[in-house]
């Protein structure tokens, strides 16, 4: 019986796959084309499958595919250019003595054979040249090269790919490669951040000839779906395939080393294929040393300005437009941390942010705020239900213990969303996740999702702007709460108006009961003022009930019995 995988590449008759052939077939498309170019996608993006699956569909079309890797050959190979180029032969003889190529004449394969017959280990430009274009002469060849980025340590490896340029550009008077296919998650352009300093200098677009293979390689939910079909069907179980399919693609965006891993703890762990059973695994999986989140870290440690830009979106609430040229923002579009939607920046998927969250505020476990929440946190967990009115209430009170009004207020516009998620961090940890909401993030608001104990909740972040503008917010957190299906909000503002009333308030809009909690962010002697408002769902209605009660943020609030809750964070 088929498993799911997350270990080199898929193959179809043992291992459940989405369907990928229309990524395929845009790769085919290119190489019938003649056409070179690069497949640079994240670690574990499913491109080695792809490769493989392109392979097996050209050798049915005719072609002789020669699939290489330079992975694994040693600094040797890169002593020289001439090394390099002998190397290449070889891998390319080597594949050939093994059956791995189909569609091969025996006069290629034989002059393949004599090229590597040197004692010496070298081969020249002229040499390389004329061995490829003897052997494109009767056949139509196809160079597969994978993991590109082992072999882009070494600017051999760039003049190699020179020569395959000047073959390229050559390839009306003399026969070449019908397509070369670069694989990795290093694009050409970028292979010089590999390269020591002093190097740079010799980088030369070497790859400008290539075309851009544009193909969507994340999967589409109705595909995990039609894989989820098949376990089913496999397994003689019942469940909403698509219902889980597109739960498991909200989470990893796609991902397919995400998709397959849930998919994977789910089956080995025997979770119901349901809500529950999906974000069990999703908790599972943010809890695990795998090889994706290792790579990904070694990234955020090894380009400072990538952590920058990630903190910038995730904590700053900052609104990043999209701009491929910008070189901070492009190292995190191709190492996949970030992606494009509606012409602004975002993480790449719900997993990477929450992920990063861990990543980032486990550097503040000594902080004032974090000690604070752990040293809480058994407070607002009753009967398996976050108190979040009581958490939100303790947290305004530490946050005025540890943050000075009219002194950190600079600090604290920039890192409000920081120090609260780091406070909720403490208490949910190793229990509950959370992530932003793509749709509205901006300068203005940010809803945060938590995951706890089954249930979501949903925060929006906001900094005080005044009475119309905050109406607004509750209005949109209304509306928000629909899209939830749910009926309690809470909010927390932090806020610079000194006549801002801090403490609990109580908001009710229709049928949405919305509790605020206020931060005030400058000297205010007077004590804080509770006060409730009742306003019809209607967005033209006036708010004309308004009445207050004193109430202190020191007092622990009832545990709302909603089933699931919605805290909006107005920053």
């Amino acid at each position: 019986m088929k498993v799911f995988n997350t270990t080199g590449k898929c193959i179809p008759s043992m291992h459940y796959m989405v369907d990928i052939s229309r990524q395929v077939e845009a790769a085919a498309k290119l190489v019938r084309r003649g056409n070179f170019f690069c497949i640079n996608r994240g670690r574990q993006y499913g491109k080695t499958t792809t490769l493989a699956l392109l392979k097996k569909k050209l050798e049915g079309e005719g072609y002789a595919v020669f699939s290489l890797s330079f992975e694994g050959l040693g600094d040797s190979a890169f002593k020289s250019d001439e090394t390099l180029m002998f190397a290449s032969l070889l891998l390319m003889n080597d594949s050939v003595e093994w059956d791995e190529v189909q569609n091969l004449s025996d006069s290629s394969k034989e002059v393949l054979r004599l090229s590597v017959s040197s004692e010496d280990k070298t081969m020249d430009s002229l040499s390389f040249n004329r061995t490829v274009s003897k052997m494109s002469k009767t056949d139509k060849i196809v160079l597969l090269i994978d993991e590109v980025d082992a072999a882009g340590n070494h600017i051999e490896f760039i003049h190699f790919l020179g020569l395959l340029r000047n073959m390229y550009l050559k390839r009306d008077e003399r026969p070449t490669f019908q397509s070369v296919i670069l694989a990795g998650v290093y694009d050409v352009k970028n292979l010089k951040l590999k390269l020591r300093p002093e190097e740079q200098h010799q980088y030369n677009s070497p790859w400008n000839i290539a075309v851009t293979f544009d193909a969507n390689m994340s999967l589409p939910a109705d595909g995990i779906a039609g894989m989820l079909a098949e376990y089913k069907a496999d397994h003689h179980i019942s469940f909403d395939e698509h219902f889980v399919g597109q739960m498991i693609y909200d989470y990893t965006s796609g991902y397919p080393f995400l998709v397959s891993r849930i998919c994977q703890i789910m089956d080995e762990s025997g979770l119901t294929w349901d809500r529950e059973g999906v974000l069990a695994a999703v908790n599972h999986l943010l809890k695990e040393h795998n090889t994706l989140f290792d790579d990904m870290e070694k990234k955020v440690s090894q380009f400072p300005t990538l952590a920058e830009t990630l903190k910038a979106i995730i904590f700053g609430g900052k609104r990043v437009s999209f701009n491929y040229y910008d070189r901070d923002l492009n190292i995190a579009i191709m190492f996949n941390f970030v992606k494009e939607y509606q012409g602004a920046t975002l993480i790449y998927c719900r997993i990477f942010e929450t992920w990063l969250y861990n990543l980032f505020i486990s550097n503040a476990k000594d902080t004032s705020i974090y000690q604070q929440g752990e040293y809480d946190k058994p407070r607002f967990v009753h009967d398996g239900y976050l108190d979040m009115r009581l958490l939100l209430e303790r947290f305004c009170v530490h946050f005025n213990e540890i943050y000075r009004p009219g002194h950190d207020d600079e600090f604290v516009e920039n890192n409000g969303r920081q120090i609260f998620l780091t406070y909720l961090r403490s208490v949910i940890n190793g229990i509950g996740n959370y992530y932003c909401e793509a749709q509205t993030r901006d300068l203005t608001r940010t809803d945060v999702i938590i995951d706890y104990l089954g249930q979501q909740y949903v925060v929006e972040l906001k900094i005080w702007r005044g009475e119309a503008y905050n109406e607004r917010g509750e209005l949109q957190l209304s509306e928000y709460l629909d899209y939830y299906h749910l009926q309690t909000g809470y909010m927390l503002s932090f806020c610079f108006n000194r006549n801002k009333q801090p403490g609990l308030h109580e908001v009710v809009i229709g049928d949405k009961k919305l509790y605020e909690v206020v931060v005030l962010l400058r000297e205010n002697t007077e004590r804080p003022v509770a006060r409730m408002r009742t306003t019809p769902c209607c967005p033209a209605s006036s708010r004309a009930t308004r009445f207050s009660s004193l109430i202190w943020c020191q007092l622990r609030g009832r545990v709302v019995p909603s089933r699931s809750i919605i805290i909006a964070l107005i920053m």
